[in-house]
């Protein structure tokens, strides 16, 4: 069998700018899509409207163009896509592996032992709607599944999805879907074979992958880079008030982001033009030069 060309993407959520964390997943999954003579596309993960902030979306296209990357057909946005989670809710539903549950964060964290996120969901639910009660989500069984899979820089991973997280929200009652069943159904349409992230996303590859194990979807390699963090160890991210993007000095901060990767920097990288730095940079990629470290100090 001929192997499909390579494809992979980048999927930011549109909760604020750029940080150096979100740069280094754009420019990992960049570099090893083109490294491959493959294509990168470029998705918006904005399904839950609540967590989108005004101006989001065109200051991370104005970031990624500013800093040169160049992506493959039109931007997917995921508010546009829900006919695409509505039928792979309704195959979930038709299989009987969801139903609905009462069950609040509170009422979770009180009845569940410590899980790796969060408390995992004991399965208070999973027999029926207690009376009287409403239901606030639906909920994929995992009952005694588990998920296998080989990470390109972390090895064989196993996970116990009955112990973390237990059965998780596909869909929630005020009618958004869930980020694992989105990107699930995305990442087969659109033809991904390859998934190049954070290591933060670990756990939410293994979720993915059972329900596209569900729903018949072909699954992707996975590849997880390091975490960038901050001084205190904490994680780059918008709820640590991670620094936007300086995209007004792009070959700095993409030197920078080279650096945390533990790539080769060869001396033509000194004072190139931005043109000329992807060339090399795509030239000299070399995946396994990452490691398996999950966690490294992000520069500054």
């Amino acid at each position: 069998m001929n192997q499909a060309p390579y494809r992979g993407r980048f999927a930011p959520t549109p909760s604020g700018p750029l940080h150096f964390g979100s740069l280094v997943a754009a420019t990992g999954s960049y570099l090893e899509a083109r490294s491959h003579g493959g294509e990168w596309r470029l998705r918006i993960d904005d399904l839950d409207p609540p967590r989108v902030a005004p101006g989001a979306v065109t200051s991370i296209l104005r970031c990624l163009e500013a800093l040169g990357f160049e992506w493959d057909g039109p931007v997917l946005y995921q508010s546009r896509r829900l006919p695409a989670y509505h039928a792979a809710l309704h195959q979930l539903r038709v299989l009987g592996a969801v139903y609905p549950c009462a069950c609040s964060r509170r009422e979770i964290a009180e009845s569940a032992l410590p899980g790796i996120d969060a408390p995992p969901y004991p399965g208070s639910c999973r027999g029926g709607l207690p009376p009287g009660r409403h239901a606030r989500a639906l909920r994929l069984s995992v009952h005694g599944m588990t998920v296998e899979f080989d990470d390109r820089l972390l090895g064989w991973q196993r996970r116990d999805l009955e112990r973390a997280p237990g059965d998780f929200i596909v869909y929630r009652a005020d009618g958004v879907y869930a980020f694992h069943l989105a990107s699930a159904v995305d990442d087969a349409e659109q033809g991904m074979t390859d998934v190049v992230r954070g290591a933060d996303l670990l756990e939410s590859s293994a979720r993915q992958l059972q329900l596209m194990r569900l729903l018949a979807l072909p699954a992707p390699r996975y590849a997880h880079l390091p975490i960038a963090v901050d001084r205190s160890g904490k994680k780059l991210s918008k709820q640590t008030k991670a620094a936007p993007v300086d995209f007004a000095r792009p070959l700095a901060v993409l030197r920078a982001v080279l650096v945390f990767l533990n790539q080769a920097m060869p001396p033509s990288f000194e004072s190139p033009t931005l043109p000329e730095f992807w060339r090399q940079a795509i030239t000299h990629w070399d995946l396994q030069r990452v490691g398996a470290r999950l966690q490294a100090p992000a520069p500054g």
